[in-house]
């Protein structure tokens, strides 16, 4: 059975907002996506990780740095497809990184995925927004003011790296939204509007062999 990595952060992995548990297969957009890709002949792969990010080093859980984790999958049979969504976390005010540094960190991760499938097999994911005040100490004060914006910004960055070097793309900030609970995770609804973005693009792009 031929296999899609979906590779990501605590969004992917499905952390309730407000919580530090996770939602169910059904509900995942993980999950979701599982279910609808499985009639044609393809098994989705889980890993998502709270805190992930492309290439930064939190001091405190080194583990957490994406690229160190893409080497696991060099000997993974089937794997014909990755869905890389990584950057929310790449904006806590720890990092200091613009836009642009998140961006050159996503492409670290990008060549290294290469090396396992074409460039036209990799759906890059730029991050949902986050809340306006997603900082605040009762939600999540590893985020600042800037990193609002700097999330915000890394849309067009992302979009501007696939198509550089031909992957497909898709902005999740065009089909969900935050839940207003953390400002930071999907809620229920969020999963299920991504899962159905994901799967169109999938489709259309002629990752998902029909």
């Amino acid at each position: 059975m031929k296999q899609i990595l979906a590779f990501g952060d605590s969004n992917t992995w499905g952390l309730i907002p407000g919580t530090g548990e996770r939602y169910p297969e059904h509900i995942r957009w993980t999950g979701i996506l599982r279910k609808a890709v499985a009639p044609h002949g393809y098994r989705v792969l889980e890993d998502g990780v709270c805190g992930r990010t492309t290439v930064f080093r939190d001091p405190s859980r080194s583990e957490l740095r994406g690229l160190d984790a893409i080497d696991r999958y060099t000997e993974t049979d089937g794997l014909s497809a990755v869905i890389l969504m990584l950057g929310t976390n790449d904006c806590k005010t720890a990092f200091h990184a613009s836009p642009e540094e998140i961006g050159r960190g996503l492409e670290q991760c990008l060549a290294r995925f290469e090396t396992l499938v074409p460039p036209g097999k990799i759906l890059v994911i730029s991050p949902l927004l986050l809340g306006q005040h997603v900082w605040k100490p009762e939600k999540d004060p590893a985020f600042g003011r800037q990193s609002v914006r700097t999330c915000a910004a890394l849309k067009d960055v992302y979009s501007a790296i696939a198509e550089k070097r031909g992957n497909v793309f898709l902005a999740a900030s065009d089909h969900a939204v935050v839940s207003h609970i953390d400002e930071e995770h999907l809620n229920a609804d969020g999963h299920e509007r991504l899962a159905a973005a994901i799967l169109n693009e999938l489709m259309s792009s002629g990752i998902l062999d029909a």
